[in-house]
């Protein structure tokens, strides 16, 4: 259907337009999949434990989550080692919820929580798990930069001197934590 659009335009604007839809595209082609210099993936790491639903806590600003409450990732392990990720989130503007589906795959061997993971076909991003409880009831993540962090955990609150714990650690490792949003998980059909 683009390409039909396309046909009737000048060349110039042809290309223009062509140059603004794949300009998202060479963004997320750039996308790392290594962790940020001085962070290291938590070993050893369980992906059995660490599959079922994540609860979001906080989170860096982007515009795929802007707005959205009562976030959560469920991850499933897959017959092939992958694992499915649902991410779902409340959208208080539109009264609805969001979801994406995606896919994470290891970087490296399985029992170190270094991945990548993707929900545009063939781009992925780092996911990696940089701090978790023993339990696995709280994990903190950390993309291919420190604009993207997350903590999670399997209860919709955390008690504060665990999320004091996880901030002094984030602090520590340099990530901006006066920019986490923290996430209201207030809704009961989430």
């Amino acid at each position: 259907m683009k390409n039909a659009l396309l046909l009737g335009r000048p060349a110039g604007r042809r290309a223009c337009l062509t140059t603004l839809l794949l300009a998202p595209l060479l963004g997320l082609v750039a996308c790392s999949t290594t962790p940020p210099e001085g962070i290291t993936a938590v070993t050893p790491f369980d992906v059995n434990r660490y599959a079922g639903k994540w609860f979001e806590i906080a989170r860096m600003d982007h515009s795929f989550e802007r707005g959205l409450s009562d976030v959560s990732a469920n991850y499933r392990l897959q017959p092939d080692g992958s694992l499915e990720v649902v991410n779902r989130g409340f959208d208080g503007e539109r009264k609805d919820w969001k979801q994406a589906v995606g896919k994470a795959l290891f970087t490296g061997e399985a029992n170190r929580a270094s991945l990548k993971v993707s929900f545009f076909g063939p781009f992925y991003g780092g996911y990696h798990v940089v701090a978790l409880d023993p339990q696995y009831r709280w994990s903190m993540v950390v993309g291919p930069d420190f604009g993207y962090v997350w903590i999670l955990a399997r209860d919709k609150q955390l008690a504060p001197e665990v999320r004091a714990q996880l901030l002094a650690q984030a602090a520590k490792l340099g990530i901006p934590v006066e920019r986490l949003i923290w996430v209201a998980q207030t809704r009961q059909d989430g």
